[in-house]
């Protein structure tokens, strides 16, 4: 868990970022309705939860800094029975500031009133742009006043780059989870069974071991399915002979992991399969062993990108030069993204790959990303050699950098196929 010392910290970090005379604004994330009055299970803000560690909606965190000194103030949903008989119990002002390292705690209808009593129209106002306060109007109405607007969450952002240990502790369980689920698939019956009764076999294990969110829309895609790229549907048959896809990783008190196998239905790889397989685990392994602080993200990707069109030069996919297949980007017809992203509080962690001059930023200690080539082969590329159509194949692991190198968080996910074909078989 991460101690409310920690999140002290952070906002410690982020007041220093401010302006020495300014105003920052950090709300949580709205509700949202599914349909007429029914609403999706509800999913902190990442940026608010980073500096709060506060899971209620109708919340705000206010930072107000004075040349060098600042405070920090938590507006929470006031305590109400009748409401939290049909809701679910809130925190409320008093507990709160029990709870949360903060300097001072109100309900979230005085908000516009003590917006009022610490801005100036001098300050500068941070506040996250993709979250709407300005549906308080009278903040709207206030801070058009003020010098400028900036927004905060590219500071907060730029924070999230680096895991503490705390972070990469839940990272690690969230994966231990993900790594029972992605067992079960492998060592299951799944002949003659469907898309969704994997998927289902899958959430089950992240719900029961305590991980109540996916990370992200599980992919169960069996066949040529695993040509989509971002496939949801999950409705098709498994069919023997066919390999499946599955992209599919659990979220742990916030952190997620994000992991993809790719196994044979009845348990065991035909050659072609295995072929393509093999060449796409080869370069993954190549790629990860690449990983230490100082590496670009751009090297691992122009280096991935040149061992696959290998690849598919050695298997007859691709035909021609290699210089001018890579120059034409024609194996990107079958490689079409990118080799990984940070990984974190999001999936897609919500951290920059540029600083603010543009340049692009280095691997360094403590970040998190996924490493995961992959070669798609629809069934209806007439081009390629008839025994690889309809296979789509991606291996993903999560990999924190490391003061000399990388350890691979995932690696006790099997992905060799002597050992995928193994756990099939018990």
């Amino acid at each position: 868990m991460i101690s409310q010392k920690e999140y002290a910290h952070r906002r410690l970090k982020l007041a220093q970022s401010m302006s020495s005379e300014s105003i920052c604004l950090i709300h949580s994330a709205n509700q949202k309705t599914r349909s007429n009055d029914t609403e999706y299970p509800y999913r902190q803000n990442s940026n608010f939860y980073y500096v709060t560690g506060f899971k209620e909606d109708e919340s705000c965190l206010m930072i107000v800094k004075k040349k060098n000194k600042f405070k920090t103030i938590l507006f929470v949903l006031k305590k109400d029975v009748k409401k939290e008989l049909w809701t679910g119990q809130r925190l409320g002002e008093v507990e709160a500031k029990k709870l949360f390292s903060v300097n001072e705690v109100y309900t979230i209808d005085t908000l516009e009133e003590k917006f009022k009593e610490f801005s100036t129209r001098k300050q500068v106002l941070y506040y996250d742009f993709k979250l709407t306060y300005l549906k308080f109007k009278a903040l709207k109405r206030i801070s058009k006043g003020m010098h400028t607007h900036k927004n905060i969450a590219l500071n907060i952002e730029n924070m999230r780059l680096v895991k503490s240990t705390a972070e990469i502790k839940l990272i690690q369980k969230a994966i231990k989870i993900t790594q029972k689920a992605h067992h079960k698939a492998m060592s299951c019956t799944k002949v003659d069974k469907n898309e969704y009764e994997l998927q289902a076999k899958i959430e089950n294990i992240f719900k029961a071991k305590g991980a109540y969110s996916d990370a992200y829309t599980s992919i169960v895609a069996c066949g040529n399915a695993a040509n989509t790229l971002h496939y949801i549907e999950n409705n098709k048959p498994l069919e023997d002979g066919e390999l499946i896809l599955i992209d599919a990783g659990c979220e742990y008190e916030y952190y997620a992991s994000d992991i993809t196998r790719t196994i044979p239905v009845n348990g065991k790889f035909t050659k072609p399969q295995k072929e393509l397989y093999q060449m796409i685990l080869d370069v993954q392994v190549k790629i990860i062993s690449m990983i230490a602080p100082g590496v670009m993200r751009s090297a691992l990707q122009k280096k991935a990108e040149e061992l696959l069109c290998d690849g598919l030069l050695l298997l007859g996919i691709l035909k021609g030069k290699k210089k001018k297949l890579l120059k034409k980007d024609a194996h990107k017809k079958y490689y079409p993204h990118g080799i990984g992203h940070w990984m974190g509080i999001d999936v897609h962690d919500e951290a920059p790959y540029k600083d603010t001059k543009g340049k692009e930023i280095p691997l360094m200690k403590g970040m998190v990303l996924t490493i995961e080539p992959g070669i798609y082969c629809n069934t209806n590329d007439n081009s390629i050699p008839k025994k690889y159509r309809g296979i789509g194949i991606r291996i993903e692991d999560d990999i924190l950098v490391t003061k000399n190198g990388h350890k691979n968080l995932s690696s006790s996910i099997v992905k060799d196929i002597e050992d995928i074909e193994k756990l099939s078989l018990l």
